[in-house]
């Protein structure tokens, strides 16, 4: 299970093969070259914004071939200005409409992190992954409400899990960022 581009899939900016590939936390891939000659032709002090759906860009991550060829030195090159793009844009606090949007990439990245058994996710942040989807379902399953379920319903259950989703997303993304950008 490789965390590659789809197969027969071209990038969207110069329309070939995927080289030195990477996902962006809009979940579109592009060639590591061509994403960043899309932020450098604009606003180099600015996120750039995904070339097919327009949402800015805060992260992005090379597969783990493209990690594997780092002693190549085009590769190696393209990498760190991933690196840099990360490390300028990906540490940034987004707004909840953002975490929301983000919260498919991350939360799919993950399930294939912990389903994958050669990727090395911090001990701790397994442990805190599986201690908030525990407390969640002890919740959801518990007679105990924050809100009454005669007013309201399940909406209480909904928040609960929304807010444990949010928190594991955010501590996925912690992890990309240093992997991918921080220092």
């Amino acid at each position: 299970m490789d965390s590659g581009p789809p197969a027969n899939d071209l990038c969207s900016v110069c329309h070939g093969n995927f080289h030195i590939p990477c996902q962006a936390n809009c979940s579109h891939w592009f060639c590591g070259n061509c994403i960043m000659l899309v932020w450098q032709h604009g606003s180099v002090g600015c996120s750039c914004k995904c070339p097919l759906c327009r949402r800015a860009i805060s992260l992005l991550v090379p597969t783990e071939e493209s990690l594997r060829q780092q002693q190549d030195p085009e590769v190696s090159q393209i990498l760190s200005k991933i690196h840099a793009y990360n490390r300028f844009f990906g540490g940034q606090p987004t707004t909840l409409y953002q975490r929301l949007r983000d919260l498919p990439f991350l939360l799919h990245r993950l399930l294939r992190e912990f389903l994958h058994p050669h990727r090395s996710l911090p001990l701790l942040i397994r442990a805190r992954v599986f201690v908030v989807m525990i407390a969640s379902v002890i919740y959801l399953f518990s007679p105990i409400d924050i809100i009454p379920e005669g007013v309201v319903g399940f909406l209480d259950d909904l928040l609960i899990v929304l807010i444990c989703f949010l928190h594991v997303a955010a501590l996925y993304r912690s992890v990309l960022y240093l992997r991918h950008g921080g220092s």
